[in-house]
């Protein structure tokens, strides 16, 4: 099997010709896990300040990914949007994605002459743009904003964590790890967690509607079934 070379420019180039301005590239972390909100990231690359090592965010570990982000921060123009837990469940995950890359492109501060998105689908928006399966290992700035929308997330999570231990959102991110599902069914959920995924909402029906309560003012919550 041949030896992955890793994401390059070859895109970026592509459509800087075609549509003569800045080319950024999107893509968000947090799709998956129990709790937390999504996060999207814009990033238009410096062709003379491009950082060592960038790469589809899960090829690195965190320590490469702190290190890419600030130094990306200090050389490329980044945006990042959020969607909370409110709107993944009032929108559906999906969505909630599309939102947070929209907020992530108004994020940058000015309109960049054509989008790629990582993925098999672009948001409703008004930006030239086009898709890209695979695109964190396939295109470069999709890649540095893989890097960015991960490491921003991961320090949200970790700020959770402080908030409500036993969740173990320091080290799973809140994704369905065992020692996640294990605190939902014995705490419950908090005002983090995404109540339209089924995991969250059957500990919810479990405890009640005054877990989340209980849980945000630090009060122990009691299962009363």
């Amino acid at each position: 099997m041949p030896e992955r070379s890793g994401p390059d420019l070859k895109f970026e180039t592509k459509y800087r010709r075609l549509h003569k301005g800045l080319v950024a590239g999107v893509d968000e972390a947090g799709r998956g896990p129990l709790a937390g909100p999504v996060v999207a990231a814009a990033v238009v690359l410096d062709p003379k300040c491009i950082p060592e090592g960038i790469d589809d965010s899960k090829a690195l570990t965190a320590a490469k990914r702190a290190r890419l982000c600030e130094q990306l921060l200090a050389c490329a123009k980044v945006g990042v949007g959020i969607a909370s837990v409110e709107e993944i469940d009032r929108l559906n995950i999906l969505w909630a994605t599309m939102l947070a890359m929209q907020r992530a492109v108004d994020a940058l501060g000015f309109r960049p002459a054509f989008v790629l998105v990582d993925g098999n689908r672009c948001p409703n928006w008004d930006h030239q743009s086009h898709p890209v399966i695979g695109g964190d290992a396939l295109c470069l700035s999709i890649a540095a904003a893989s890097v960015v929308a991960k490491h921003q997330r991961d320090c949200m999570m970790e700020a959770l964590d402080a908030e409500h231990p036993g969740y173990g959102w320091r080290s799973n991110k809140g994704y369905a790890a065992k020692v996640h599902q294990e605190a939902l069914r014995r705490l419950g959920p908090t005002p983090h967690h995404r109540r339209s995924f089924a995991p969250v909402a059957q500990a919810e029906l479990d405890f009640g509607p005054c877990v989340a309560e209980s849980v945000a003012r630090g009060g122990e919550a009691i299962h009363l079934g």
